[in-house]
């Protein structure tokens, strides 16, 4: 599989977003973890080839976009990922959470049929291999804690706030100490 890689400056830090040939997304995380992004790559997709990207993604103005404060800017970005059929069920949910709201691993697995299936979706969303754009950021634990991010709680942490600021909705998320 060839897949293409784009730097893209953000307030987060620099962001890797992996496409394929056809613009799809297949990943996205931050320079710092870029490891754990190939190690998810090859988890998905087995061998690949990485190259850098010649000319710019589809995504990157939408990112930007979303930077900027128009939350909605990463709803139509393509993505293309492999997993087992329960991961891209999760993964499909996460994309329906919308913008500066929130769920809990449990919720989502309710949501999904999976009864006492919180654990399973953390999984799944573990393994998310795209950040922000499919959204597990937008999950917190079942006592509004801010838990598990790849990119880090702060980064968690400051996409949430980002989102909660450009609602201009204060009552939207409510997290202890946040």
């Amino acid at each position: 599989m060839n897949l293409f890689l784009h730097r893209i400056t953000s307030p987060l830090g620099t962001i890797l977003l992996v496409t394929d040939a056809e613009d799809r997304v297949r990943a996205l995380d931050f320079d710092d973890y870029e490891t754990r992004m190939r190690s998810l790559l090859s988890t998905h997709y087995g061998h690949y080839d990485l190259t850098p990207a010649t000319i710019p993604s589809r995504a990157e103005p939408a990112l930007q976009r979303y930077f900027a404060g128009e939350l909605h800017a990463l709803q139509d970005i393509d993505v293309a990922t492999n997993g087992s059929a329960f991961q891209q069920r999760v993964w499909a949910a996460l994309r329906q959470i919308p913008p500066a709201r929130m769920t809990t691993y449990g919720k989502l697995a309710l949501q999904l049929g999976q009864y006492n299936g919180a654990r399973a979706v953390g999984s799944a969303n573990g393994s998310n291999p795209i950040a922000i754009i499919v959204p597990c950021h937008r999950v917190v634990g079942a006592n509004g804690k801010l838990t598990g991010f790849a990119g880090g709680l702060e980064r968690k942490a400051w996409l949430l706030g980002h989102e909660r600021a450009e609602a201009g909705d204060q009552q939207t998320l409510r997290l202890p100490g946040f």
